[in-house]
């Protein structure tokens, strides 16, 4: 048998590796093994959550952001961002409209807003769990305290997603100014875990100055941490950032480390990320496929999808929009797939964390 087909075989049943296993897999390109490892991924799957697909109505509540991450098109530093904030009744308004159209699940995502502090996301929560108290509410708005967590979860909110980025120290640094720290990165999400959350971390694949080491510690990172979510998606160049001149990330390896990340923990929730389906037209599809099994459609309102511009090109119209939910449908029926009009919980039992 091929040695590496052994390691893909040892991760379905053991559900972990070695950093020299983890560096063979990402540096086999071979077809039949790429194959292999997707087909096995996909299984791996489906025999947790059948072939069910959660969908998650995305908000993207404010492209303020006090921070200049190197990478993000909303950095502070960017003068040429059209800003914005929704209020509470417009982020209602989105829900209202998501529950209509079958959406259980509202992820709240924005920069790190002042003027949306600790209170009034409270209130904003507080007031979506008590209208829809049937729908689980995701936040993802970056850095907070532990107290602030705790307030968030009373509030009604039960999942949170907050990239770790990357784990390596000294790539950290090169991806974010010197006041932000990647041990208090860590520190956040082992928090959100500690509270009861179900937490979701990530990474960009192909980010500037990423080498395949710091892809394998990230693997192991996250083989130790065990979040109920792992986002990772292309890195994808911003004009209005200093990282304007870098090529963007691979599909194909994004593709294959979805695969990685299924085999490593078979009860993730691992989306297909809206950056994969704007680098590549068949990407959500082929995420899936990969392994995948959550989408984000967006229910920001059509008039600002354009100026939550994390990276340029973004796609946000079509399957990628909540008004395309039918279209998304369709998609996923053609390849044996159906969205699944529920909350979409992980369900790996507390007592295995």
């Amino acid at each position: 048998m091929n040695p590496g087909y052994q390691i893909i075989e040892r991760l379905r049943d053991f559900h972990k590796l070695s950093a020299q296993e983890y560096r063979s897999l990402l540096e086999n390109d071979d077809r039949d093994f790429c194959d292999r490892l997707s087909k096995e991924a996909r299984k791996a799957a489906d025999g947790v959550y059948g072939h069910e697909i959660f969908v998650r109505g995305l908000i993207e509540i404010s492209n303020f952001c006090r921070n200049n991450c190197f990478y993000c098109g909303i950095r502070a530093a960017n003068p040429s961002l059209e800003r914005y904030r929704l209020s509470k009744d417009e982020i209602l308004g989105c829900c209202r409209k998501g529950y209509t159209l079958g959406f259980r699940t509202f992820v709240l995502q924005g920069g790190e807003d002042p003027r949306q502090d600790d209170e009034w996301t409270e209130n904003t929560v507080a007031a979506i769990h008590k209208e829809f108290p049937d729908c689980a509410i995701t936040l993802s708005l970056a850095e907070k305290s532990p107290e602030s967590y705790l307030r968030l979860k009373e509030a009604g909110a039960e999942r949170y997603l907050l990239r770790h980025e990357t784990f390596n120290s000294g790539h950290y640094s090169r991806l974010h100014p010197s006041g932000m720290s990647r041990e208090r990165r860590l520190g956040c999400l082992e928090s959100l875990k500690s509270l009861g959350y179900q937490t979701g971390a990530g990474f960009m694949v192909g980010s500037p100055y990423q080498t395949l080491d710091n892809v394998v510690e990230d693997l192991l990172y996250l083989q130790e941490l065990r979040p109920e979510m792992i986002g990772i998606g292309p890195f994808i160049h911003h004009s209005s950032t200093p990282f304007a001149d870098f090529p963007d990330g691979s599909v194909a390896l994004t593709l294959k480390l979805i695969s990685i990340l299924r085999l490593m923990d078979p009860e993730a929730l691992i989306p297909a990320t809206t950056s994969l389906a704007t680098l590549e037209p068949e990407g959500r599809r082929k995420g899936i496929l990969a392994g995948a099994n959550v989408v984000m459609p967006n229910l920001t309102p059509a008039a600002r999808r354009g100026d939550y511009a994390l990276y340029e090109g973004k796609a946000a119209s079509g399957a990628e929009a909540a008004e395309g939910l039918e279209e998304l449908k369709k998609e996923l029926a053609a390849i044996g797939y159906r969205v699944a009009v529920s909350r979409g919980d992980c369900k790996r039992s507390k007592a295995s964390n």
